[in-house]
């Protein structure tokens, strides 16, 4: 039997004691058998990415403190959350590349949105899932030397976040669970169709999710990864939460799609996940900053206009975003 070197919790309807898994639907990306890795080398798909693809947005300073709500893209799938007077991070990873190591793996096409230096006051890092390009502890420790912020992520990552530096604070969540940061501010895991691993054998031995955050008057959603599936995860979210103000879904990393569709959503595939979550407002990231997969740096935000205008929905009410970009409501 695999060692599950992260998590020794309970056995679930999600986890069966070694790995964690989303019920009826499926439960792990495509594994990267020999034959596999060969087709995707050897396919001949893969664009060829600028090495320098600068945001008009880039150098962005984030006021202090926001009574309302200001949401900015880092780059990728890192977000700085303004929200009724606390500032929260996403996914945040600065470095330069999103790899186990900085001399090898997917480089940045453009730097982060608003440099580390320019960061508000953190209140808390949430972090969606374990991989590269989600949780990068470098980032994480700089974080917590210049603000002490906690981190709430999935079950099974406390060990791994605290490699970062043993005196991280950590706050462990389960699929359903709601952690209050404020008494008028809370956060709930909820189910994403995705998976975890930061080696070969950990596949899906941590849990990955999506974070809905709550306060008076307003919801948001900010999905890291998922699949599309049949469409029944964001139907359930909308049914056991409403439909959210704003969506925060992705876009990128999806050619192949014989590989991907396992693991991301395409921007046709997110135009349908906005519709099931009855968001009225959606912001698309997860592009334009690491290349993952085969298509070509512009094409989500390309395919993401024709998916859009094939349903009729303006465009402003799903912005493809870009680093340093600022919504408000």
């Amino acid at each position: 039997m695999t060692r599950q070197p992260y998590y020794n919790g309970p056995l679930s309807d999600h986890f069966d004691g070694t790995c964690f898994f989303l019920p009826g639907q499926l439960a792990t990306a495509r594994k990267g058998s020999l034959a596999t890795i060969a087709r995707l080398r050897f396919a001949g798909t893969r664009a060829h990415w600028p090495k320098h693809f600068p945001s008009q947005y880039a150098g962005a300073r984030p006021p202090v403190r926001v009574d309302g709500v200001r949401i900015t893209l880092v780059g990728h799938a890192s977000f700085l959350i303004q929200i009724a007077g606390r500032n929260l991070l996403v996914d945040p990873v600065w470095s330069r590349r999103a790899s186990p190591t900085q001399w090898l793996g997917p480089s940045r096409a453009n730097p982060p949105g608003i440099a580390l230096a320019d960061l508000p006051p953190i209140d808390a890092v949430l972090i969606t899932h374990n991989h590269y390009d989600h949780m990068d502890l470098p980032t994480i420790r700089r974080l917590w030397q210049a603000h002490e912020a906690p981190v709430i992520a999935p079950l099974g990552n406390t060990e791994v976040l605290r490699s970062a530096h043993r005196a991280l604070v950590v706050t462990e969540l389960d699929w359903h669970d709601q952690h209050v940061l404020a008494p008028d501010l809370a956060v709930t895991l909820l189910p994403s169709q995705h998976w975890s691993a930061r080696g070969l054998n950990d596949r899906r031995m941590a849990l990955w999710g999506s974070f809905l955050i709550r306060i008076p008057g307003f919801t948001l959603l900010h999905i890291g990864d998922t699949a599309y599936g049949d469409g029944a995860t964001f139907r359930d979210i909308r049914a056991r939460h409403g439909a959210p103000d704003l969506a925060i879904i992705p876009i990128g990393a999806y050619e192949p799609r014989w590989f991907m569709h396992t693991a991301h959503v395409n921007p046709e595939e997110a135009v349908r996940a906005m519709q099931d979550l009855g968001a009225a407002q959606a912001l698309g990231h997860h592009w334009g900053t690491f290349q993952l997969t085969d298509e070509p740096i512009e094409a989500p935000a390309h395919d993401l206009a024709l998916a859009l205008a094939a349903r009729h929905i303006p465009p402003e009410c799903f912005l493809a975003m870009r680093p340093g970009q600022a919504w408000v409501p």
